[in-house]
């Protein structure tokens, strides 16, 4: 067996956003203990990390240090309630908020959408952690998606290496690789840059390229990073970039 990883100089300021496998955080605002103590539950058996704040302040605070992919705050809380928070969070961040109300008065969704809430989930007539954890996921899709699509139009150029991930079209040394790399081919050299010199292995590899079929062999990846050293040498016969790691 042997691994196959990237090495391009001078790249270790580089940086983009990773796809991981890591649990995503969810901070719950209420001043209920018996509400924060439910939700963390129901929440931490979906797999999801909890942060928990009994106070507007107390929550400013910690999700402007530690911020949480998703927040849920109640409206009505002592020392600073809901929509004052969430107006304090809209000047530093656009984290995704889903508000939860105790009314059934539309005058608090009004304002709440109006500051930039997101959502809204209302306790009163049978207050669901299901439809609530459904709200989450819909909203942390929207997330990821937008999250993609501005990584899309990011160019990535360092070093001897430019990528325009809109274009799928590839530069080494400012010039344009007479062969242009496959989608397939040019989703494994930007896996490969994200990170240089880390190694990577077949197996993330074919996560990378072929996220949906699990029929894929192997030594499928070892002939497109033949291709790729290929394709870039035409343009630099020196090319050695990506390193094979035997054993």
């Amino acid at each position: 067996h042997f691994i196959n990883l990237i090495w391009l100089p001078k790249l270790e300021q580089f940086s983009i956003f990773i796809y991981s496998m890591q649990k995503q955080t969810i901070a719950l605002v209420d001043d209920d203990r018996n509400i924060l103590t439910s939700l963390s539950i129901a929440l931490e058996k979906e797999g999801f990390k909890v942060q928990t704040y009994i106070d507007g302040e107390s929550a400013l605070i910690g999700l402007t240090r530690m911020p949480p992919d998703l927040a849920i705050i109640d409206i009505k809380m002592p020392k600073m309630d809901g929509e004052e928070l969430l107006k304090k969070l809209r000047k530093k961040t656009s984290l995704p908020v889903i508000f939860l109300t105790s009314k059934d008065d539309e005058i608090d969704e009004l304002l709440g959408l109006k500051l930039g809430a997101d959502d809204f989930v209302k306790k009163s007539g049978g207050f669901s952690i299901k439809v609530l954890i459904e709200r989450i996921r819909v909203q942390l899709r929207k997330k990821n998606s937008s999250e993609l699509l501005e990584e899309n139009k990011t160019i990535i150029s360092h070093g001897k290496l430019k990528l325009d991930p809109s274009q799928l079209e590839c530069e080494w040394d400012g010039k344009q690789l007479p062969d242009k790399l496959t989608t397939t081919e040019f989703l494994l050299v930007k896996e490969l840059a994200k990170r240089p010199g880390i190694i990577k292995e077949r197996a993330q590899l074919m996560d990378i390229a072929y996220r949906e079929d699990t029929d894929i062999e192997d030594r499928t990846i070892d002939s497109h990073v033949k291709r790729i050293r290929k394709k870039f040498k035409k343009v630099d016969p020196e090319f050695s970039a990506i390193e094979t790691r035997y054993g």
